[in-house]
């Protein structure tokens, strides 16, 4: 599918104009997002995308409108597992709620920009060595295999860029609203605001590895490559207010996107097979091997996305690790975090409908409780807070 310089800078000029359109209206005053407000911002995002991807089948024909759904569907499940690592950071470094939004949005705009440059690398690295194909397909296959690890909310608390900011930032105690940098003592300084942003930039940086290996193996198409992405990351900021109370009722996502990835680092792998001109394979010929086609990619991906969603919504264990979480999450933000009375009693709340919900709880489950005295002493301290300011 060619695209004209004209619609590359109509394209772009229209990504550009929903973001500051995102910080204009929505982001600059700072404020909690209600679930109305969140619900209907990502579902018009995802709109946008999905009427893009129409328009592509329409006007590309049906394999590039196949490969931009395959490649963006793709996108989004793995922004979705990289919403909680920003929740992990977000508490790591007690913002509070209102001011969440200027730094997830910094780090939409900056994963886009990084990632954009990966894409043109990426391209680059295709047009010029056959053999990235199956760099790209071992990237994949060892990220799958990873994905298969249990892991923690104390492995993502272990972020390489968290590690990093804390042993190198010079930062204020404290936050001065959503402002980069305050004065103490008279003199300029960084507030905590700023190092966030920064550590989801970086991180965002480690996501490209993998996700854009991921959507190469569906398209090579550049101009469907960066649209895909973009649109994926588009809205994510709304997503994640809308899905944090349910980031950790997904406990298969992780297991769906092990399939998903494994079986796009297969498709690469096959195709680099096609294409090989590695000397050491098959004397530098192409090897005859069935491909995996676009199609069949499109069908798997939403199928794995559907019965892992379906199959986490369905778990008891999940409710159970949920509402957990979401409490010691609550507790937190109470003690630690928010200053604000009237959301500090909304959290309060919210926190004794978790609790209840936890001491309703069949044995079987509390026994699966992490660190059970830990989390009765956090919850003892936040009523013991609440009944102080009474």
């Amino acid at each position: 599918m060619d695209v004209s310089a004209a619609v590359w800078w109509l394209t772009i000029l229209g990504i550009v104009g929903l973001l500051l359109f995102d910080f204009v209206f929505h982001v600059r005053k700072a404020h909690v997002p209600t679930l109305k407000e969140a619900a209907v911002w990502s579902a018009l995002y995802v709109g946008i995308a999905v009427l893009f991807g129409v328009g592509v089948w329409i006007f590309g024909g049906a394999d590039p409108g196949a490969e931009y759904f395959a490649g963006y569907v793709t996108e989004k499940a793995l922004s979705v597992d990289n919403l909680f690592v920003f929740l992990v950071i977000m508490s790591s470094f007690k913002v509070p709620r209102a001011d969440q939004q200027k730094a997830l949005l910094f780090g939409i705009v900056f994963a886009l920009i990084a990632r954009s440059g990966f894409i043109l690398l990426g391209a680059a690295l295709i047009n010029s060595f056959a053999s990235a194909f199956y760099l790209f397909g071992l990237i994949l296959l060892l990220t799958a295999g990873n994905l298969l690890k249990a892991e923690s909310e104390e492995s993502h608390a272990d972020n390489v860029m968290l590690r990093l900011a804390r042993r190198f930032s010079r930062t204020s105690d404290s936050y001065d609203g959503d402002k980069l940098f305050t004065y103490e003592d008279g003199k300029r300084v960084m507030t905590p605001m700023l190092l966030v942003m920064i550590v989801i930039a970086g991180t965002d940086i480690l996501f490209a590895l993998d996700s854009i290996p991921a959507i190469f193996g569906l398209t090579q198409n550049v101009y469907l490559v960066f649209t895909a992405t973009a649109f994926s990351l588009l809205g994510l900021r709304q997503l994640y207010f809308l899905i944090d109370g349910l980031l950790d009722r997904l406990i298969y996502l992780s297991y769906g996107l092990a399939v998903i990835l494994g079986l796009i680092g297969i498709k690469l792998i096959l195709h680099a097979l096609h294409e090989n001109n590695v000397p050491f394979i098959n004397d530098g010929e192409p090897v005859p091997v069935t491909e995996i086609s676009t199609g069949l990619s499109l069908t798997v991906i939403i199928g794995v996305l559907a019965v892992t969603v379906i199959a986490s919504l369905a778990s008891e264990r999940g409710r159970v690790q949920n509402t957990v979480s979401a409490a010691r999450r609550h507790a937190q933000e109470y003690l630690d975090i928010e200053r604000d009375p009237r959301w500090r009693e909304e959290i309060f709340q919210k926190l004794l409908a978790e609790e209840a919900q936890i001491r309703a709880l069949p044995e079987k489950h509390r026994a699966r409780i992490r660190e059970e005295d830990k989390l009765m002493a956090l919850l003892r301290r936040a009523h013991d807070e609440h009944d102080a300011r009474r």
